[in-house]
């Protein structure tokens, strides 16, 4: 996302080197869409957390994607192949954006999925398949990507008005918040119908919640500090020491890309059932005779 602009203190602007780029986006494209494959295959992995967590890989992919684009296009521009500010390449850009804001967006619905489907998974685990259908489940991920495309269009059409990027800041605050007090709400109650659940019940339900707190907590560290730019890109656009902080730009870039690149690492380490599928995929030539 451009959200650079001419650095006006004295400490000079940190650049990341172009295959430092290209490394993390073709890795996490690579990881992710081995997530969203694994998924897709396995028919044990047809539930709906798994369905959001295809979701979740399947957002990260687009970043992934996105930025893996963005990098080679800044690659061809400075050999001269492309022009930096062409109509065609301002626009590609512009598309960029979109998929980065809708993978943001698309990310925080997600766990916000993901969150309410362990909330009743614990605490209503009787009615669990009465409520979760696959056709209700199948009606909220496609409410997610409709408004997630929706969304990132306006942001990135009217980027440009202080007003839109407030708005998106608060989108993220607010964002924590709900997750924040959601956690709080589902662990306290955790804590008082344990002894009240089954078991087997509790120990999915309690590792699907740990499962998502990592995810989350690692959301929050790598979304944050981009954040905070565009707070200070808003707040102190031309204070010497916020251009000290938005010198840092391109690491922040860093720490969005790896947001894609951990989160695969963290489902493989925390489900058996995709740790299985992903040695079936990998390492056997016949699906049939390892299943």
């Amino acid at each position: 996302m451009n959200a650079t602009s001419k650095n006006q203190s004295d400490c000079p602007e940190v650049q990341v080197p172009v295959p430092v780029f290209f490394t993390f986006g073709v890795v996490s494209l690579t990881e992710n869409l081995l997530v969203v494959v694994a998924i897709i295959r396995n028919r044990n992995l047809h539930s709906p957390m798994y369905c959001f967590i295809c979701s979740l890989a399947a957002f990260n992919t687009i970043a992934s994607l996105a930025k893996t684009w963005e990098t080679l296009m800044i690659t061809f521009a400075e050999v001269g192949q492309l022009e930096k500010t062409g109509f065609s390449e301002t626009k590609l850009d512009d598309v960029m954006d979109c998929l980065l804001c809708m993978s943001f967006v698309g990310s925080f619905f997600s766990f916000l999925a993901i969150a309410v489907d362990r909330y009743i998974t614990i605490f209503y685990a009787l009615r669990y398949h009465n409520i979760m259908t696959m056709s209700r489940t199948g009606a909220i991920l496609g409410l997610i990507w409709i408004t997630c495309g929706v969304l990132a269009v306006l942001l990135v059409k009217f980027f440009d008005f202080k007003a839109i990027m407030i708005c998106f800041v608060v989108f993220f605050i607010i964002s924590l918040v709900i997750l924040c007090l959601l956690y709080i709400y589902m662990f306290m109650l955790a804590l008082i119908h344990a002894r009240k659940i089954a078991a087997l019940t509790a120990g999915e339900g309690g590792k699907g919640a740990l499962t998502l707190t990592i995810l989350s907590g690692v959301f929050v560290v790598c979304w944050a500090p981009f954040f905070l730019h565009l707070i200070i890109m808003t707040v102190c656009p031309m204070n010497p020491y916020c251009e000290c902080y938005r010198s840092l730009f391109q690491l922040h870039v860093v720490l969005l890309m790896s947001h894609a690149l951990i989160d695969p690492a963290i489902y493989a380490f925390r489900s058996t059932e995709l740790r299985h599928t992903f040695r079936k995929m990998l390492f056997c030539s016949e699906w049939k005779l390892c299943s």
